[in-house]
Parts: C-alpha cells; sequence; structure tokens
C-alpha cells in the first residue's frame, strides 16, 4: 500500500497580471470616449424657472448659450450680467459673438443654429429684451429657453 505524504507549507499561485494594463488602457479608453468637457466656466448664478412644456435639443453641437444672471462674485455687483462663453460682455458684443459662432460651422449647419438663453428666473426683462433685440438684428432667430422640467401636480 502507498503512503499519502501531506505537503506542508504550499503557498497559493500568484495571481497573473499580464491582462492588467488591458484592462486599464480599456477603462481610460471609455472615459475618454463617453466624458464631454465643460465648454465654459459660470460665472453668473443661474437658478432657472420650471416649465411644464419642454423639448430636447436634437443637436448640442449646434447651439450656442447666453448666460443672463447676477454675478458668483458679490464684488461685481448684484445685477445681471450677460456672459458670453468664459466671459462678461455687454448686449453690443452679442452680434460679435454670433457672426463667431456662425463662422465656426460648417455653412449647411449654419441654418440650424440655435442660440440657448439660459437666464436667472429673477432676472428683470429688460435685460433679456435688449438680447432679444440684438439677436434680431443679426438674423438668429432661432432662439432657445433652457428651463427645469417642472414636477407634474396630481
Amino acid at each position: 500500500m502507498a503512503k499519502f505524504v501531506k505537503k506542508s507549507g504550499k503557498d497559493t499561485p500568484g495571481i497573473s497580471t499580464a491582462s492588467l494594463p488591458d484592462i486599464i488602457f480599456m477603462l481610460l479608453f471609455f472615459f475618454m470616449v463617453t466624458t464631454t468637457m465643460r465648454e465654459s466656466t459660470l460665472l453668473v448664478k443661474i437658478s432657472p424657472p420650471e416649465a411644464t412644456e419642454v423639448q430636447k435639443l436634437e443637436k448640442k453641437s449646434l447651439v450656442s448659450f447666453i448666460y443672463i444672471g447676477p454675478p458668483q462674485d458679490k464684488k461685481l455687483g448684484t445685477e445681471s450680467q450677460i456672459q458670453l462663453n468664459s466671459s462678461f460682455a455687454k448686449v453690443s458684443d452679442i452680434a460679435e459673438f454670433i457672426e463667431r459662432e456662425r463662422a465656426a460651422h460648417d455653412e449647411q449647419d449654419r441654418a440650424f443654429l440655435t442660440t440657448s438663453l439660459k437666464i436667472d428666473k429673477d432676472t428683470k426683462m429688460g435685460i433679456v429684451t435688449d438680447v432679444k433685440q440684438e439677436l434680431r438684428k443679426v438674423g438668429a432667430f432661432k432662439i432657445n429657453y433652457s428651463t427645469l422640467k417642472a414636477a407634474r401636480k396630481k
């Protein structure tokens, strides 16, 4: 009869790390593809009004944003300011902003460009009307108002 010898002190085999770089690069590629970068830093406070009838925009790449609201920094005052991209602007700067946005897109896409107004709910209508008049002067007639979807009441 054979004797069974018990081997003591046997270690577990090491974990193979050969596929670890593949997994890391796959995760890195996934996050690079799915992450969107913020285009501009908000310098104004925006708490949009609520609306019951809202629609999503089809192509966000064809949307130019104009932010209107009180500045984040109290040193700049409490009156509503206009923000174009990452800087404060005046109403007279809107025409140049729209022309730059049009120049950045192909000619066939220019007809589909939309100007989205992200406005704080406590902003006076005077500055909004001035912005809309300036948009009319440059022929930017497709205007969108960004809002929050209101909860339905039962």
